[in-house]
C-alpha cells in the first residue's frame, strides 16, 4: 500500500509539472477595465493592479460561506511573499463595509473589493454561467490592456488550500469534515452562501 502511496503521489507531481507548463503556455484575452466598489468609493480593475504587471483577484462567496472563508484564511498566509511580486485582491459580492467587518474579525489583511453581483462576477467568473463561485484568476497588464491569463476553481481537495491534504493523511474529505468559521460565531447571512450543512452546535 505504502508504495502504491508513493507512485501515485509522484504521478500527481509530474502532472503538476506539466499543468504549470500549460499554464504558462495558455493564451490570454483581453477583458474590459470594470469598475467595483471599495470603502474608499469606486476603483477599477486597472487600479487594482497598484504599479504591478500581475494582479491575482481572489474570488470569494462572501461571509456566508464557510468554505470560502477557509480559503481566504489559507492566503492570507502568503500575502507577504506575494505581494513582493504581484497584486493580490479579494472580491465579493458584500458590501464594502460588511467585507471590512468580516475581515477584521477574519485577521485578513486582503485588498477588497466588491462586485455586488454585477456583470464582472458574470462574465470573470470561474465557472461558466455561475455568478458567484469561488476561485482565483490571474490577470496581466500589456500596455493600456488588462488580460485574462488563467483561472481556477476552488474546492475541496484542491491545491490553494493545504489542510485538505493535511485531512487525506487522517481519512478524512469532505464528506466527514466541514470548516467552521471559529468554532464559532455566526455571520450576519440570513441564508448560509454553502448550502448550511455540518453546522456545528455552537453556530
Amino acid at each position: 500500500m505504502g508504495e502504491e502511496i508513493q507512485a501515485l503521489e509522484q504521478q500527481i507531481q509530474e502532472l503538476g509539472r506539466k499543468l504549470a507548463e500549460l499554464r504558462k503556455a495558455a493564451p490570454a484575452t483581453e477583458v474590459p477595465d470594470y469598475t467595483l466598489e471599495s470603502l474608499a468609493g469606486p476603483v477599477t480593475l486597472s487600479s487594482l493592479f497598484a504599479g504591478k504587471e500581475i494582479l491575482f483577484a481572489i474570488h470569494n462567496m462572501g461571509q456566508g460561506c464557510r468554505y470560502c472563508t477557509l480559503w481566504a484564511d489559507g492566503l492570507n498566509g502568503f500575502l507577504p511573499h506575494l505581494e513582493d511580486r504581484f497584486s493580490v485582491v479579494l472580491l465579493s459580492k458584500d458590501s464594502p463595509e460588511l467585507q471590512q467587518r468580516f475581515a477584521h474579525s477574519r485577521g485578513w489583511r486582503f485588498r477588497m473589493a466588491s462586485h455586488g453581483g454585477g456583470a464582472y462576477a458574470l462574465e470573470q467568473s470561474v465557472m461558466p454561467g455561475e455568478a458567484n463561485y469561488p476561485g482565483i484568476v490571474c490577470y496581466q497588464r500589456e500596455g493600456g490592456k488588462i488580460l485574462r491569463k488563467n483561472s481556477a476553481v476552488f474546492g475541496p481537495g484542491d491545491e490553494f488550500c493545504s489542510i485538505w491534504q493535511m485531512l487525506s493523511l487522517g481519512g478524512f474529505g469532505e464528506d466527514n469534515w466541514t470548516p467552521q468559521y471559529s468554532y464559532w460565531q455566526r455571520p450576519e447571512a440570513e441564508q448560509m452562501e454553502d448550502g448550511g450543512q455540518n453546522l456545528c452546535c455552537c453556530s
